[in-house]
């Protein structure tokens, strides 16, 4: 969003977007962390519970560095909830479990955001408060799309190498994540040269179309039963 915005020249509709945006962001990371930690709790780990991290505060899952890459991308991080492998009941299928949750949370409010964004659709003007609306609601499934799919990389930090490693031994799980900042690095460098971004963008917009199609049907129902 950022990145367009100073790519692009000052533009007021871009502008606009990238405001609406951080509500959005916050939104999206607070409730993946929040996934986290309540799967790994009902999975026998009450570690995130504990800390306070089964929450929408934002100051308890802030990351400065995923929030700004989030702003300035469209994908990025929280703080990583804490969790205790050794409390799981299923230590293996625990951290799957849980590894999952933030990715399917940011769908699923992708998904919900869609709906809402169809019926809104059907309802808006062309008025300054509608086009915010518009944008925000846009921008809402957008991102939390983004988050979901970017965090299904099978690379450390990202969930994706949570889901991946819990299939390797342990052996090469820790031989693998004693690079996990190296990896990063790389990671964010073939993001920014566009040669991992443009695959996991194609179906980051698959998704939203398929969002689309899905809630179409459902939002002209609402607005039938609405209108009678």
């Amino acid at each position: 969003m950022l990145m367009d915005l100073i790519q692009g020249g000052f533009n007021r509709y871009m502008l606009m977007a990238t405001v609406l945006s951080i509500p959005t962001i916050i939104i999206a990371l607070c409730f993946h962390e929040s996934a986290h930690g309540w799967i790994a709790y009902k999975m026998g780990d009450s570690t995130a519970r504990n800390f306070g991290r089964i929450t929408m505060n934002p100051v308890k899952h802030f990351d400065l560095m995923g929030f700004l890459c989030m702003l300035f991308f469209g994908f990025g991080w929280a703080k990583p909830v804490p969790v205790n492998s050794r409390n799981f009941r299923n230590p293996k299928w625990g951290m799957v479990f849980t590894a999952l949750a933030g990715p399917v949370s940011n769908l699923l409010l992708a998904l919900g955001g869609m709906l809402i964004f169809q019926t809104a659709n059907l309802f808006l003007t062309e008025s300054v408060f509608s086009m915010v609306i518009w944008y925000f609601l846009y921008y809402f499934c957008f991102l939390n799309i983004y988050l979901a799919v970017f965090n299904l990389l099978p690379v450390p930090p990202f969930d994706g190498s949570r889901i991946f490693f819990a299939f390797l031994p342990s052996k090469a799980y820790f031989a693998i994540m004693k690079y996990e900042r190296v990896i990063l690095i790389v990671v964010l460098i073939l993001l920014w040269t566009g040669i991992i971004s443009l695959p996991f963008g194609w179906l980051a917009d698959r998704i939203f179309e398929g969002f689309a199609w899905l809630t179409s049907h459902p939002a002209n129902l609402i607005s039938s039963l609405i209108n009678k």
